[in-house]
């Protein structure tokens, strides 16, 4: 809701500059508003929210390895088999036999390692046996047998090795997807605030150029009464076609910084070409109060690749117990049990013997299988617990990294700010001795060539003023997101659906 809020008053604050076709509009943006637009529409944000839903379905896929499995069998056999003579000269006739078979299995694997086959199965016999009719009907059910590892796969197998690590990777990809937010509200924040300073940079150049015009303006009637030398008037002329370069250098990086921006609000850029983006917040430099130790413990805890690096080095080590765990022998339990039936008469009978579970049997053992040499096994563990050793050391250099960044991040910001009071007093400076050099130039006690260049002075202290402004606001942004509070911040709620 408070998106449709936001788009409906930047159509409402729209206002036309053209009437022709591809007419252009100004949106008036407050940073909130962009940093709204971006999350809806930023395409990396967009991309990297789909990867938790992948990730997710992957860790359900991988519950299907505790899918049972059923499968259903029906043959018919018919076999003939000669008669003969026997060792007394006397002769027997052949054998004729139609065997009708089903059965079913039912297949699967428990969460602790063990498999099991349920299986069902019933035979119908008939024919003749030396002239004889003859039926036979056999039938059994029960579990046909399990298996239990005992060491080998025991207390982790691949199916559960694979569950934990894609566990972890849907929490990575959760804190990949916050980091991707942090990053894009970081560079909405950069772009807003290079793209204010293009604005005003633009109008100290335009001042720029008022001022070189007047002053030539001013040199052209002095040379024509005979008061100013023409040189003068040339170098005047210098100066403004200088001036006249400059704001089109400064118009031309203001669209280019507009573009970026728009980039970070669009999934469609094309929906934006006939868009002028006007920030509405001017640059301004609100202090901050630093904590060097608050703000390295809000990143130890904060910080999303910190964060991932420390899921990581839990999944290796669960991988290091997996493959630990395959040094072992094979040593399985193994059994089987149910119930048997047999008649010559009708399946009836056959039934009623499973009914009553006349025929029971069950077989109990075991098996232990050696590895002989077990290379792979043995090396694959080995560097298993080097590269646990390996994240474990990459922890502790992003650890020591990201206090150093946070430091220097803060410091930067403290600079800009003092730069902020200092570019500002050098402004007003510069703007008092151009006043007070235009007023000894009108008295004759000056010269061109000196206003001129306290004219570069002033547009260069301007130009530096916003500068300073405008790096202090984006060095703020840069410390929150050095120590993960971006979202916090902002205050932006991140869902993960």
């Amino acid at each position: 809701m408070r998106l449709l809020g936001i788009l409906l008053a930047l159509a409402g604050t729209s206002l036309t500059l053209s009437g022709q076709t591809n007419a252009v509009e100004i949106r008036k943006l407050t940073l909130e508003d962009c940093i709204q637009v971006a999350l809806e529409h930023n395409l990396d944000v967009k991309i990297k929210r789909l990867n938790p839903r992948i990730s997710r379905f992957t860790l359900r896929a991988d519950y299907g390895a505790y899918d049972p499995s059923l499968s259903l069998a029906g043959e018919h056999d018919y076999s003939v088999a000669p008669g003969g003579i026997t060792a007394q000269g006397l002769h027997y006739p052949g054998t004729e036999m139609d065997v009708n078979t089903a059965s079913s299995t039912l297949n699967g694997m428990l969460p602790w390692g063990t498999t099991y086959r349920i299986g069902t199965q019933a035979s119908d016999s008939y024919g003749t046996d030396q002239g004889f009719p003859f039926e036979s009907v056999n039938g059994g059910v029960g579990l046909a047998s399990f298996d239990q590892p005992l060491l080998k796969n025991f207390w982790i197998d691949n199916a559960r090795l694979q569950i934990f690590l894609d566990k972890k990777n849907l929490k990575i990809t959760e804190l990949d997807l916050r980091a991707q937010v942090m990053n894009t509200i970081t560079a909405v924040e950069q772009a807003y605030f290079e793209l204010v300073f293009d604005q005003e940079n633009v109008k100290v150049q335009r001042k720029a150029l008022q001022l070189a015009e007047q002053l030539l303006a001013e040199n052209r009637e002095r040379v024509q009464v005979g008061t100013l030398a023409p040189l003068d008037e040339k170098q005047a002329e210098s100066q403004a076609a200088g001036s006249r370069a400059d704001l089109l250098v400064a118009r031309g990086t203001e669209g280019v910084q507009e573009r970026a921006l728009e980039v970070l609000l669009s999934d469609d850029y094309s929906k934006w070409r006939n868009i002028v983006v006007q920030p509405v917040e001017p640059l301004v430099a609100v202090p901050q109060r630093f904590d060097l130790q608050e703000s390295w413990s809000r990143g130890m805890s904060l910080r999303p690749d910190l964060l991932q690096q420390k899921l990581k080095l839990e999944q290796q080590g669960y991988t290091v117990k997996f493959q630990k765990n395959q040094l072992f022998p094979q040593l399985d339990l193994l059994g089987s049990a149910g119930y048997s039936a047999s008649s010559t008469v009708s399946f009836d009978q056959a039934a009623t013997q499973l009914a009553a579970r006349d025929n029971p049997y069950w077989t109990v053992g075991g098996k232990m299988t050696f590895p002989l040499g077990g290379i792979n096994a043995r090396n694959t563990y080995k560097a298993g617990k080097l590269t646990k050793e390996q994240l474990g050391l990459q922890l502790k250099q992003l650890q020591q990294n990201i206090l150093i960044q946070i430091e220097n991040a803060i410091e930067t910001a403290k600079t800009d700010l003092q730069r902020v009071g200092a570019t500002r007093e050098a402004r007003i400076y510069a703007e008092a001795a151009l006043d007070a050099e235009q007023k000894k130039l009108e008295n004759g006690k000056s010269t061109s060539f000196q206003v001129l260049s306290l004219q570069r002075d002033l547009t260069t202290a301007r130009s530096t003023e916003i500068r300073a402004l405008a790096d202090y606001n984006e060095a703020l942004a840069n410390v929150a997101v050095n120590e993960g509070t971006t979202l916090e911040r902002r205050h932006v709620t991140l869902e993960v659906k």
